[in-house]
C-alpha cells in the first residue's frame, strides 16, 4: 500500500503552529471589529462565470475549476475534445476555487446592495486557491485577510488603515515596519509630464526596483523598454525624490501642470493631516513615488507595508479601487482595503522571534490518573478546573507515574496535580511544576488560585 502524501503546494499545520496562526488570526479579528469591520464569509468556488475574466488570462490559467459533477463528459463530441482546453473547459467546467476574496466581496455587494448599509465595512478571513507553480513562499493554498470599506470616498478611510496597522502590528510583536504610500493619480502626473502618457505601469515596473538595483540600471531598463532620452532626462527629479525632506513640496513644483497629479498629492497631504488629528504619535508612514503595486487596479492611495531588517518583502498591501462591482453591471462604488499576508507575517514572527512563550500551551493543567478510585476522585476535580477558566484533562489511563509526566512534559502542559490516596483522604491536593519539578500541597480552590 503506497504512503499517502500531501498534494503540492499545500501545507499541513500540526498543533503547534495552529496556536500561533491562531494568534495571528485572533489579534487581527480583534482590531478588525474595534475599527468597525463586520465578518463576512463567501462559498469556497463560485461561478467560473463571476471568476473568470477579472484577473487577466493570466490570472484566468491560475484559477483552480471544478469538473461538473456526475458524468461531466457525457454530451462531449468529437469537435469538443479537438477544440481545445478553453473551449473544453467551459463545457466540463462551471465553477472554480476562489482565486482572492476581493472579486466575491464585489459579487456579495451587488447581490445585496439594496440591503446592505452603505458606507459597508467589511473583514474576511478566508482561505483562496491559486494553480501557480509551488516554490518557496509560494503556494497554491493560502489564507487571505482583507479590511474593505466601500460606499465612500472620504480620505478618513485611508487614514484609518494606517491607524489599524499601527494598532495590529505591534500587537504582533513587530515594532519596526514602514508603511508606504503612493497615490496612482501621482503616478498618472509623472507619466504624463515626461511624455509617456498610459506608460505608468511599465515606468514603475523598472522605478520599482531603485533600491536594488541603482539609478543607472534603472534607466537602462528603461532604455530597453523605448522610453525617449528626453523622458528619462526628465524623469530625472523622481530619483531625489524618493528619500527628500519634503517630497509633496518639490513633487508639488514639479507637478505644477498636471491637475490629476496635483490632486494625488492634496489627496495624501490629506491623509497625512488626518494621521495627525487622529493621535498617532510618530507615525511610521513614508512616501514613495515609485510604490505601484497592482496598477491597474487601483485608482487612488496604494499601500505596502515592509517589516525592516527580515529578509521577507511586504508583508502587507492595498488601495483604493474606483470601480470595485464594475465588472458586475454596477459602476461607481468606490472602496478601499488593505489585506494582510499571513503566511509572510507569521514567518516574520518566527525570525525574529516573537510569539509569546504561552502560546505553545494547550492545556495548563493535567489530573494524574493512578487507580480507579483516584480516577473516580479526578473525575470530580476536572469540570472545577474547566469552570475557573483553565484548559485542564486527565490522563485517560492508569499507567506508570513516569509515563503520565512523559506526556505533560512533552505536551507542554506546565502543571500536574497528583491524586494519591492521601490526597483523597485528606483533599489536599499535590501541584507539580513541570518546570521547576516543585511541589505543593493545597485544596483546589488554591490550587486554581497557585495556577492563575
Amino acid at each position: 500500500m503506497s504512503k499517502p502524501s500531501l498534494a503540492r503546494g499545500t501545507r499541513d499545520f500540526g498543533p503547534e503552529q495552529m496556536v500561533k496562526r491562531t494568534f495571528i488570526f485572533d489579534t487581527i479579528r480583534r482590531s478588525f471589529q474595534r475599527y468597525g469591520f463586520q465578518p463576512l464569509e463567501t462559498p469556497a468556488f463560485e461561478n467560473l462565470s463571476v471568476l473568470m475574466g477579472k484577473y487577466g488570462d493570466e490570472g484566468d490559467q491560475l484559477l483552480f475549476k471544478l469538473l461538473n459533477s456526475g458524468n461531466f463528459s457525457e454530451k462531449l463530441t468529437e469537435s469538443d475534445l479537438n477544440a481545445g482546453y478553453k473551449p473544453l473547459t467551459a463545457k466540463i467546467s462551471e465553477k472554480g476555487l476562489r482565486y482572492d476574496l476581493t472579486v466575491p466581496f464585489a459579487r456579495y455587494v451587488v447581490m445585496n446592495r439594496g440591503t446592505l448599509v452603505m458606507p459597508f465595512k467589511r473583514y474576511q478571513i478566508q482561505p483562496v486557491w491559486r494553480a501557480d507553480r509551488p516554490q518557496k513562499g509560494r503556494y497554491r493554498e493560502f489564507y487571505q485577510c482583507d479590511a474593505d470599506v466601500v460606499g465612500t470616498e472620504s480620505l478618513l478611510c485611508e487614514a484609518e488603515i494606517v491607524l489599524l496597522l499601527h494598532d495590529i502590528l505591534p500587537q504582533l510583536g513587530i515594532e519596526d515596519f514602514t508603511v508606504k504610500i503612493n497615490n496612482r493619480k501621482i503616478l498618472t502626473g509623472i507619466a504624463d509630464m515626461i511624455g509617456a502618457h498610459g506608460q505608468e505601469g511599465t515606468l514603475c515596473v523598472a522605478i520599482d526596483k531603485l533600491d536594488k538595483i541603482g539609478k543607472d540600471k534603472v534607466v537602462d531598463e528603461l532604455r530597453e523598454r523605448n522610453f525617449s532620452e528626453e523622458s528619462i532626462n526628465l524623469l530625472d527629479p523622481v530619483f531625489s525624490l524618493t528619500g527628500g525632506e519634503n517630497p509633496f513640496a518639490d513633487l508639488r513644483k514639479w507637478l505644477a501642470s498636471s491637475e490629476i497629479g496635483l490632486k494625488g498629492i492634496d489627496e495624501l497631504e490629506q491623509v497625512w493631516e488626518m494621521v495627525e488629528s487622529l493621535g498617532l504619535k510618530n507615525p511610521k508612514i513614508q512616501f514613495d513615488v515609485t510604490l505601484a503595486r497592482g496598477l491597474s487596479y487601483y485608482t487612488g492611495a496604494i499601500f505596502e507595508v515592509k517589516a525592516n531588517n527580515v529578509q521577507i518583502g511586504s508583508i502587507c498591501g492595498g488601495g483604493r479601487y474606483d470601480n470595485l462591482t464594475g465588472t458586475f453591471g454596477v459602476p461607481g462604488i468606490s472602496g478601499v482595503g488593505i489585506s494582510f499576508g499571513v503566511d509572510r507575517i507569521y514567518d516574520v514572527m518566527e525570525e525574529l522571534n516573537l510569539f509569546p512563550e504561552n502560546q505553545t500551551i494547550s492545556t495548563k493543567v493535567m489530573i494524574s490518573n493512578f487507580d480507579k478510585e483516584a480516577f473516580k476522585y479526578g473525575l470530580s476535580v476536572l469540570p472545577k478546573l474547566r469552570e475557573a477558566g483553565l484548559n485542564a484533562e486527565m490522563y485517560p489511563d492508569s499507567v506508570k507515574l513516569k509515563k503520565q509526566l512523559d506526556y505533560a512534559d512533552r505536551k507542554n502542559i506546565p502543571f500536574v496535580i497528583l491524586i494519591g490516596s492521601d490526597e483523597m483522604n485528606t483533599g489536599q491536593l499535590t501541584l507539580k511544576n513541570m518546570k521547576t519539578g516543585e511541589q505543593q500541597k493545597g485544596t483546589i480552590e488554591e490550587l486554581i488560585a497557585a495556577v492563575n
